[in-house]
């Protein structure tokens, strides 16, 4: 009986070390993916026009051929992790490699895409602070993980930075694509607007999606001034340099899409009082939120896992904070709204009705 217990004790203890190695090697996988994207591989495979062998794949992207087998390492990864396929080829001694459906998100031109999304995630700005995170915690200033890394806040690295500026605004921009599917979803959010005010909406590429849906509907999007600096307008789609803590146009709608999890509770009182004012004389309006809502209890495993990814990222980069439904209940309640509605978009994302 002692050596069962002895060997089933050991039997925990390394199975308990090769859950530890996967945590610990988890940037890996980021890492490989990195690599794939910088080399094209995504879009390689997707030119090709049929799945690729491995010869075909390093002939493409023009790579040594002494350097086969390292490629084939970093796709057997990838493979392993869902990122591509393997698929046997008729008349082929070597397996191909093909796309998947979250492959597919990677290639560059296609819409939607996630391609510019994951650079701006893979940039150094965005990746170091998380190198700091444990002594952030131990320290008492007012401050994030990224100033610990770079001396400054975010947005103000981004202003000082325009090569990580464009990158970050691209990835907003590609992700802000998911929004047509969205739109085929819940047109009846925009029913009977006659204005919209995208708050924070960068370059534009959400309320572009909303217009081209509501050529009816005329939209502001209200950004930083150096952020909508070079921007154009169109018959119903304007561009204004502003501060959303001082002020917000008047309008029957205001979105806020992926902007109150950068902000702190306080933060986000702020903005949402501004919002209330600004909807107060619309006999529609509300307020329309897209970002995530943690749930524990339905999501599965790795929505919830992808979700509190997301919450250390912006804990780590601007103090700002991923929230559950009670959360944002509070946050609504203490600035002045009576009541709201969640729908469960596809993916992490929720859009949030809030009225006044």
């Amino acid at each position: 009986m002692e050596g069962k217990q002895l060997e089933q004790k050991g039997e925990e203890m390394f199975q308990a070390q090769a859950d530890l190695f996967k945590h610990i090697f988890n940037f890996v996988g980021s890492m490989c993916l990195k690599s794939a994207l910088q080399m094209g591989i995504p879009d390689t495979i997707f030119n090709h026009g049929k799945p690729i062998t491995l010869s075909q794949l390093v002939s493409a992207l023009k790579i040594n051929p002494s350097r086969s087998n390292y490629v084939h390492r970093l796709m057997s990864l990838l493979v392993h992790s869902g990122i591509f396929s393997s698929t046997k080829i008729p008349n082929e001694e070597e397996e191909g490699y093909d796309l998947t459906p979250c492959s597919r998100l990677l290639l560059k031109d296609k819409i939607p895409s996630m391609f510019a999304y994951a650079q701006a995630v893979f940039h150094p700005a965005v990746m170091s602070p998380g190198q700091f995170l444990g002594d952030w915690l131990y320290s008492d200033k007012d401050s994030t993980a990224f100033q610990s890394a770079f001396g400054m806040e975010f947005w103000r690295y981004g202003r000082e930075n325009p090569e990580f500026s464009r990158v970050f605004n691209k990835g907003m921009i590609s992700d802000s694509g998911m929004m047509n599917l969205v739109m085929r979803e819940c047109k009846s959010v925009f029913w009977g607007l006659k204005t919209l005010v995208d708050v924070g909406g960068g370059k534009g590429g959400a309320a572009m999606a909303i217009s081209e849906e509501f050529p009816d509907l005329k939209c502001t999007v209200m950004d930083l001034p150096h952020v909508v600096a070079d921007m154009k307008d169109s018959d119903n789609l304007k561009f204004l340099g502003g501060d959303m803590f001082q002020c917000i146009p008047s309008a029957d709608a205001i979105l806020l899409k992926l902007v109150l999890h950068t902000l702190s509770d306080e933060e986000c009182q702020k903005v949402l009082k501004k919002c209330r004012e600004a909807i107060a004389n619309s006999s529609k309006g509300k307020l329309i939120i897209i970002e995530i809502v943690i749930n524990k209890e339905k999501d599965k495993h790795e929505i919830t896992e992808a979700k509190l990814y997301f919450d250390m990222m912006m804990m780590s980069l601007v103090n700002g904070k991923e929230r559950d439904e009670n959360e944002w209940k509070n946050l609504f309640i203490q600035a002045g709204f009576n009541h709201y509605n969640i729908t469960p978009l596809f993916g992490l994302r929720s859009l949030i009705e809030v009225y006044p």
